[in-house]
């Protein structure tokens, strides 16, 4: 107990908590992925339409970088995935890249499944070359109390991927 107090006023005190996956396997399709720290799950957002398959999520290499990202396992149907919190959250922000010809967009939804609020791209950036990484980039998202957020907007067959979230906690009520 006095443990998740210690980390509960880490976090307060600093503002944002960081989630990264450098030390997950790659390429294994899991139904779901929690972060044992924070305590935040990651999971395909619904059951696959076209499918009677068990929607699936899955670690990529983010290639000529030492990155892995969480994506969507879904190949032939574009499922969102769907990070939620074990506590309402102020603000996320995402790290990500994406497949050419990909979008991005994440939305932020409250304890009710309400949207609260979305930031997008109409096109994820695109390599330099062969020899570069794919480039990453940012989509935050903010609402007084945040239960989950979803990434999406890879097509058929193409990826978007998260390599880093970033989230503050709501602020402890005063007394």
């Amino acid at each position: 107990m006095l443990y998740a107090a210690i980390i509960c006023a880490a976090l307060a005190a600093d503002g944002e908590a960081v989630i990264t996956f450098d030390k997950v396997e790659t390429g294994k399709p899991v139904a779901s992925y929690t972060d044992k720290e924070h305590e935040v799950v990651f999971a395909p957002a619904h059951r696959p339409a076209r499918s009677k398959a068990a929607g699936r999520v899955m670690f990529f290499p983010h290639l000529k970088t030492d990155r892995k990202g969480i994506l969507s396992a879904m190949a032939n149907e574009s499922i969102p995935v769907e990070v939620r919190f074990p506590k309402p959250v102020s603000s996320v922000t995402l790290v990500l890249w994406g497949s050419i010809g990909s979008a991005a967009t994440v939305e932020a939804y409250d304890q009710d499944g309400k949207v609260v609020d979305t930031a997008k791209r109409e096109k994820v950036p695109e390599r330099a070359g062969p020899d570069k990484p794919v480039p990453s980039f940012e989509l935050t998202v903010k609402a007084p109390a945040i239960a989950s957020v979803r990434f999406s907007g890879a097509p058929p067959g193409g990826y978007l991927a998260c390599d880093e979230v970033r989230f503050t906690p709501r602020p402890a009520p005063a007394r």
